[in-house]
């Protein structure tokens, strides 16, 4: 029987809003700005700390400052003291706060690596969002920013997420055949995409019943 529902998502497609919409209908916990807020209280650090550096490798002259630490004996000294918030530690903590959501049962998570952290789950269903360029960007007007932005952000986020997912899980984003039960374009509308999802997830228990 499926207790948790994860959903991977374009930037701009929708994702946040359809995970909300479908965790409300199935009266279930959302996991996505929550997600954010518990990864930060393990860390100790802000929430926007974890904003900044989640589904995104650190730049290169963060890596090389890093590496700069621990070639360095002077580095290796302070590094604890630093208290320094990255995407290696993110990640980590990412991992653990997933698994134990999965585990608590009734979750709908999203992204931040939940696909491929619980992708051998039998309870688990995986939902990939998706949508056309244009649809993105007015979706992302819509909340306020502006046209130019809105390409931007786009054209951008999705090649950040594909680079970490490759770095950190060594496959290719979104990785269809490997991890997702449903993919599906958000152009049909939210409340459509729910239904469809809650749909697929009620045949699929019914066959495995």
């Amino acid at each position: 029987m499926i207790r948790v529902i994860t959903i991977e998502r374009e930037y701009g497609s929708g994702g946040a809003d359809i995970a909300r919409k479908l965790a409300e209908q199935l009266g279930w916990q959302l996991w996505d700005q929550h997600l954010t807020d518990e990864i930060a209280r393990h860390l100790d650090c802000e929430s926007r700390a974890v904003e900044e550096h989640a589904e995104r490798r650190d730049t290169l002259h963060y890596r090389l400052f890093k590496a700069f630490l621990r070639g360095s004996f002077e580095g290796s000294l302070n590094a604890p003291r630093l208290n320094l918030v990255d995407a290696d530690c993110v990640r980590q903590v990412a991992e653990r706060v997933v698994t134990a959501a999965a585990k608590s049962g009734n979750s709908v998570i999203v992204g931040r690596g939940s696909a491929y952290y619980l992708h051998d789950r039998p309870d688990t269903f995986h939902v990939f969002v998706y949508a056309p360029l244009e649809a993105k960007v007015q979706r992302l007007r819509a909340a306020g920013k502006s046209e130019e932005k809105a390409i931007e952000l786009a054209e951008t986020v999705d090649r950040d997420r594909a680079a970490y997912i490759k770095q950190y899980f060594d496959v290719e984003w979104p990785a269809a055949r490997q991890y997702f039960h449903l993919m599906i374009n958000t152009i049909i509308g939210d409340e459509l995409v729910v239904q469809t999802i809650v749909n697929s997830i009620a045949l699929l228990d019914k066959q495995s019943a």
